[in-house]
C-alpha cells in the first residue's frame, strides 16, 4: 500500500480575500517522491479545524501530516520546530472564537516538537533557490493550534505518523494596499518550496545537524 501525506491549508481570514496557504497546497502534484498527496482545506478556526483534521486522519491514515499557514509579515518560508499548548487570539477566528491564555488540550504536554526533519527541509528549500528559515515560534493563533493538535494526535492516537508545519508569507496580490516594504511571495514559489519540503520529509529519516538557532 502506497504511503500518504496529508497536506492542509487554511481558508482566508482577517479580512483577506485569499489565503496563500491552501492556494499553494492546491498547486502541489498528487504524488511526491512516490508518496500520495492528500490535500485538505481547513477553516481558520480553533475548534473545527482540529476536528476536521482528526476525522481526515482517521479516514486516510496518512504516514505524514504537514500543515500550511500564512504568517503575513515574514519574508521567507518558515518551517516550524515547536508548537505550544496555548491559545491567545489577537483577533477572533472565522467562527468568532477568541480564546485568551487558554490551553489547547487540558491533558496535553506543554509543547510538542515537529517530528519531521525540519532542518533538512529548510536546507532543501534553500538549495532550490527559495529563501527559508527554521522558526521556533508558530505564534498563539490557529496555526499554532493546528500544529499542536496534529502533534498531540500523533502522540496519543497515530504513533506511526510524523507531523509538522510550514508558514508562508503574504501572496503578491495581498501586498496591494499594505505598507511599503511588506514582504510578499508568488504562490507558485510557495508551492515549489512546499514540494521540496515534502520531498525531504518523506525520504529523510535523520535530520540535518546544522545549527539554526536564534540569538534573540
Amino acid at each position: 500500500m502506497s504511503r500518504k501525506i496529508l497536506v492542509t491549508g487554511f481558508d482566508p481570514f482577517g479580512g483577506e480575500l485569499v489565503n496563500p496557504a491552501f492556494e499553494a497546497v492546491r498547486l502541489l502534484p498528487d504524488e511526491i517522491a512516490g508518496v500520495s498527496v492528500v490535500k485538505l482545506e481547513i477553516p481558520t478556526v480553533f475548534t473545527r479545524s482540529a476536528k476536521i483534521v482528526e476525522e481526515t486522519m482517521d479516514r486516510e491514515r496518512p504516514d505524514f501530516v504537514l500543515c500550511i499557514g500564512q504568517a503575513g509579515g515574514r519574508s521567507a518560508i518558515t518551517v516550524e520546530k515547536v508548537a505550544i499548548n496555548l491559545a491567545e487570539a489577537r483577533i477572533p477566528d472565522n467562527d468568532g472564537e477568541q480564546p485568551c491564555d487558554a490551553p489547547l488540550r487540558a491533558d496535553g504536554d506543554t509543547a510538542y516538537f515537529a517530528s519531521l526533519p525540519v532542518k533538512a527541509m529548510v536546507k532543501n528549500i534553500n538549495d532550490h533557490g527559495i529563501p527559508a528559515f527554521l522558526s521556533y515560534t508558530a505564534g498563539t493563533y490557529v496555526c499554532n493550534a493546528i500544529m499542536y493538535n496534529v502533534l498531540y494526535l500523533i502522540d496519543r492516537k497515530f504513533p506511526s505518523a510524523k507531523g509538522g508545519f510550514i508558514h508562508v508569507p503574504y501572496a503578491v496580490e495581498q501586498g496591494v494596499g499594505k505598507p511599503n516594504g511588506t514582504p510578499v511571495m508568488e504562490i507558485a514559489t510557495m508551492a515549489k518550496a512546499i514540494e521540496c519540503a515534502i520531498e525531504t520529509a518523506v525520504t529523510v529519516d535523520m535530520d540535518a545537524s546544522d545549527i539554526m538557532g536564534e540569538t534573540h
